[in-house]
């Protein structure tokens, strides 16, 4: 039976027949899961420091290593939805975290829609200040809602702030007051919003350390760096997220988690593999049913053809075709 890598062939050939439509894409339910999020020891005490002061959690570490997935597993564990999220921007400002102002949109319904509208109606709010108005009684904000989040407050909410240093310096220092106070004004109406303190939101910031963060921030934060997991932890991780099947044993499983950490610790790359791409290589091994330590004749140039999951520049690509091998050939 053919496999999903003899899909394409390349040849400019239409593909009729059984062979001809695209099978629809199967991804494993575990991937996304936060029920299969695994925080370490460190974390987790990191977690519960931020949830008793109210403090946001500031993370760093190394792409893959979960820093915005755990913002899901927090909501998950406490029943909550799933996190409200702001993916930071090098154009961001404060204000883009807790609401935007369609300003053209108001002036052209005013000036050619014959009627005077509302400020109100041409606000949206952001993560930060949507999680903020959740935090209050729903007679004081659900005409500032959009239907689908009326009536659902006052509740805790979980709020992502992605990649905080990627925006301008000044971004989190004009962050300080509104975090410390959970509150929020609208410029344009002059309204304030402050959170309600029984329902304070939970705030998870997380940074790839390109650029330092400024000190005043940083002391109204609970920092955790996560370091990258040992081989127990990967083990578990896949455990969680990719169940062996009878295409991929413990023992298949095992000998590519030390060929992946072999590859991180000998080779000089530019860019190390992270957890998300073990993820993807194991699929694909496992797809390809190679056992690293025994492959079989003829699957040595699948091998090498797998390594485009791990690599992610081609220098890196080509030293890992050209130096590493499967554990059994060296």
């Amino acid at each position: 039976m053919s496999h999903r890598f003899d899909l394409y062939q390349g040849r400019g050939t239409e593909r009729a027949g059984a062979s001809g439509p695209l099978p629809l894409l199967e991804r494993p339910a575990g991937l996304d899961d936060p029920a299969g999020y695994l925080a370490d020891s460190g974390l987790r005490d990191a977690v519960n420091v931020s949830l008793s002061l109210g403090q946001p959690l500031l993370l760093t570490g190394e792409p893959g290593t979960g820093k915005t997935q755990l913002a899901a597993s927090i909501a998950h564990e406490f029943g909550l939805p799933r996190p409200l999220v702001f993916n930071v921007k090098t154009t961001s400002t404060a204000k883009d975290l807790f609401y935007q102002y369609d300003a053209i949109r108001h002036f052209q319904d005013s000036h050619f829609g014959g009627k005077a509208l509302r400020v109100d109606d041409y606000i949206s709010f952001e993560a930060f200040g949507l999680a903020i108005l959740l935090a209050k009684d729903p007679i004081q904000v659900d005409e500032f809602l959009r239907p689908e989040h009326r009536g659902r407050g006052p509740t805790r909410a979980v709020v992502l702030i992605d990649e905080i240093d990627k925006a301008p310096r000044d971004l989190p220092n004009d962050l300080l007051n509104e975090i410390e106070a959970m509150s929020f004004t609208v410029k344009e109406t002059r309204r304030t919003f402050t959170a309600d303190p029984r329902y304070h939101p939970i705030v998870v910031l997380t940074s790839n350390s390109e650029k330092n963060l400024p000190d005043a921030f940083l002391r109204r934060c609970v920092f955790y760096h996560i370091p990258f997991p040992d081989e127990q932890q990967l083990r578990r991780i896949i455990e969680r997220r990719l169940p062996p099947t009878s295409l991929f044993t413990p023992l298949m499983i095992e000998n590519a988690i030390k060929e992946f950490l072999r590859i991180r610790r000998t080779f000089d790359l530019k860019k190390l593999p992270a957890t998300a791409e073990l993820l993807g290589w194991v699929r694909i091994l496992a797809d390809l049913q190679i056992d690293l330590e025994n492959p079989k004749p003829g699957q040595i140039e699948s091998v090498i053809m797998s390594y485009s999951v791990l690599a992610k520049t081609k220098e890196d690509l080509e030293l890992m075709r050209r130096q590493v091998s499967p554990i059994s050939l060296g």
